[in-house]
């Protein structure tokens, strides 16, 4: 990586794809569900854990704020830090595997285990968890899926190259 200062303006760049990511909508009875992931899990394979984990808990704070935080605040601080987890995961599991693997395994934790959490707490319960996992799930999967297209094409490119971007790994 080139600068400090260089990855931090990607960072910036990504948390502010993550708001824009949030105005297109993937269609479900839930208004949230939007590809304001996608920033972050792409942040994630090509910046590394950590800085996709902070794109991943900044994007999710800006678009919750956006959105007036409907599930009140302290529970998007909640779902924040879930994503936090999951594209910190995400990045570690590429690094170990592979590309398809980490994709599974990030759908999986954004799509089943973020609302698992959420259904264990008494405000929400069972019937929150079924009406909401499998259209987080699927959500999940286009965002993964575009993060792992963009990255495969990103990846190749000789500009990405030349500034030195080391792909997390």
């Amino acid at each position: 990586m080139r600068s400090k200062t260089f990855k931090l303006t990607l960072m910036g760049m990504f948390v502010a794809l993550s708001f824009v990511g949030s105005y297109i909508k993937i269609p479900s009875p839930f208004q949230s569900i939007a590809l304001d992931a996608m920033p972050a899990f792409l942040g994630g394979l090509m910046l590394g854990g950590v800085e996709g984990a902070v794109i991943g808990f900044l994007g999710h704070m800006l678009t919750a704020a956006n959105a007036g935080f409907y599930l009140t605040l302290p529970i998007h601080l909640l779902v924040a830090a879930m994503m936090a987890l999951t594209i910190y995961v995400y990045h570690w599991t590429y690094k170990k595997t592979n590309l398809a693997i980490a994709g599974i395994v990030g759908v999986f934790l954004n799509g089943v285990g973020a609302p698992l959490v959420l259904a264990l707490m008494p405000q929400f319960g069972w019937g929150f968890f079924m009406g909401i996992a499998p259209f987080l799930t699927f959500a999940s999967a286009v965002n993964v899926g575009i993060s792992l297209v963009v990255f495969t094409a990103v990846k190749k490119t000789k500009f990405v190259q030349s500034i030195g971007l080391d792909y997390g790994k």
